[in-house]
């Protein structure tokens, strides 16, 4: 077998692999956009990491040369460190809302816990068969019917759907002569106009 001078095979070397770069040229540029966008994101990545080391060596080197004072911010408080009462309940699952002008506030983020606690923790302690009925005599049967005074305002709007619109109404009317809580007012109006849409 007589070997072709170094230049020839080179020549046809260089035309092979010429071709079949050609042939694979279609897959390549298909290929390449992703290939620039997944080395991109990993030099992007390797760069948020080099920071992210420099920064946790600052806070280091920081640290040690200025060490930080064991003083707890005035704003942080922790069930430990009530003294006046304020963060300690003597019932660790109690809720306690807010107060402004010597009454709870029962609008707003804190409607669904504005309930009556006073008369829901009176009537757990009174026997059923003492306890009277929540809803006046003269109030509509649905406000017996779904325990209306009973209920908070996350309840309430969990049984919204159930009712119908004359129940609905009779809600709203039965909240506006009695509590008359802007919550449960505009939800119940709210539930109305939808049900009258439909």
């Amino acid at each position: 077998m007589s070997t072709a001078p170094y230049g020839v095979r080179l020549l046809v070397g260089a035309a092979v692999t010429a071709i079949e770069e050609t042939r694979k040229l279609p897959q390549t540029i298909l290929m390449y956009p992703m290939t620039v966008a997944s080395q991109i994101a990993s030099l992007v990545m390797k760069m948020q990491q080099d920071v992210a080391v420099l920064v946790i060596k600052g806070d280091e080197t920081l640290e040690s040369i200025f060490p930080p004072k064991d003083e707890q911010p005035e704003w942080a408080t922790f069930d430990e460190d009530g003294t006046d009462g304020s963060a300690n309940s003597e019932d660790g699952d109690a809720v306690v809302l807010p107060i402004r002008d010597g009454e709870r506030l029962t609008e707003g983020r804190f409607a669904l816990f504005s309930g009556e606690p006073d008369a829901a923790k009176a009537a757990a302690e009174t026997p059923a068969a003492t306890a009277e009925p929540s809803a006046p005599s003269d109030a509509p049967e649905i406000v017996a019917e779904i325990d209306y005074g009973s209920l908070t305002l996350a309840q309430l709007r969990a049984r919204l759907t159930s009712l119908r619109l004359p129940d609905l109404e009779e809600l709203l009317a039965y909240e506006e002569a009695t509590k008359a809580r802007a919550p449960y007012q505009t939800l119940l109006a709210n539930r109305i106009t939808r049900a009258s849409a439909k």
